[in-house]
């Protein structure tokens, strides 16, 4: 059964380190949450290690420039994993072809063509029209407020051409402040629907918990998965990707599913047990809030 703690503290002493998500649980699109990062800098205080495990299309250091413009202080975590890193890697093997229909948009997510170093003898990537590519590249969609239903027409298109699609992030929503968008799996669910082929690389799939290992073992090479705390927010990423891997997970409630579990500070017990029969969970710990 979820236990309910109060604070990350009451656990964070039996877990040398934490694969924390960041939209939901230390900003919300906007600005930091302050009791979010004072927990990270303290768990690190102690000793631990934190790996930010983000679905974020960006490279690390992408996310790491918008963690700072959110005022998440350097100090909070030790190394970055992107589902975009992992999608990337994908791309530049050649996962989808070498001539790819992006979607997205380009002023935020050019950093996903970037040469990628770690890729013996990458592919040579060229974006091209939709009526010209080999598969697709999804970081987003083009309109975060649009339905995905908008793309039907080229999704069909593209899947009579038999074009897998790649999915750099693949969260269905975020709220970016009060404001609820579309994200890049919301269009893979749909292509997927309609019979195309999606390759996912962001939590809840294991290429981003791959990652995430690497970039912790690059700190200490001799922690196990039974000393890793997942925390999130998303049921179907977040703590799904933790089940998935066998790892711990803590459950932050305020975030995708307040309303579903009435949290204002705290969720409420029966709230809480609901939602997490419905989607049939079972994260060892929950709490309203990061802190």
């Amino acid at each position: 059964m979820t236990q309910i703690v109060q604070s990350l503290a009451d656990i964070s002493r039996n877990y040398d380190a934490l694969f924390v998500d960041l939209w939901g649980c230390v900003h919300n699109g906007v600005t930091a949450f302050p009791e979010a990062v004072a927990a990270l800098q303290a768990y690190r205080k102690q000793g631990g290690i934190v790996v930010l495990v983000t679905n974020s299309p960006k490279p690390r250091a992408g996310v790491g420039e918008q963690l700072g413009q959110f005022g998440v202080p350097a100090d909070a975590y030790d190394t970055i994993s992107t589902s975009g890193d992992s999608a990337r890697a994908a791309m530049f093997t050649g996962a989808v072809g070498n001539k790819v229909y992006f979607m997205g948009e380009w002023q935020r997510d050019a950093g996903f063509f970037e040469p990628l170093n770690v890729i013996h003898e990458p592919v040579e990537i060229t974006r091209v029209p939709l009526k010209e590519a080999e598969g697709i590249v999804c970081c987003g969609p083009f309109d975060a407020m649009a339905d995905p239903e908008v793309n039907r027409a080229d999704f069909l298109y593209a899947k009579q051409m038999g074009m897998k699609l790649l999915c750099a992030n693949p969260d269905i929503i975020v709220d970016r402040g009060e404001t609820r968008e579309w994200c890049a799996g919301a269009l893979a669910k749909l292509y997927t629907e309609m019979g195309g082929e999606s390759l996912y690389f962001g939590k809840p799939y294991p290429p981003i918990y791959d990652l995430a290992r690497r970039r912790l073992s690059e700190i200490d090479q001799n922690i196990p998965d039974s000393r890793i705390l997942a925390i999130g927010d998303g049921i179907l990423t977040d703590i799904a990707g933790a089940i998935g891997e066998g790892i711990d997970s803590l459950f932050i409630t305020g975030g995708l599913a307040a309303s579903e579990t009435k949290t204002r500070v705290q969720p409420e017990p029966d709230a809480l047990k609901t939602y997490l029969e419905k989607e049939m969970s079972n994260p060892e710990y929950a709490i309203g809030f990061l802190r």
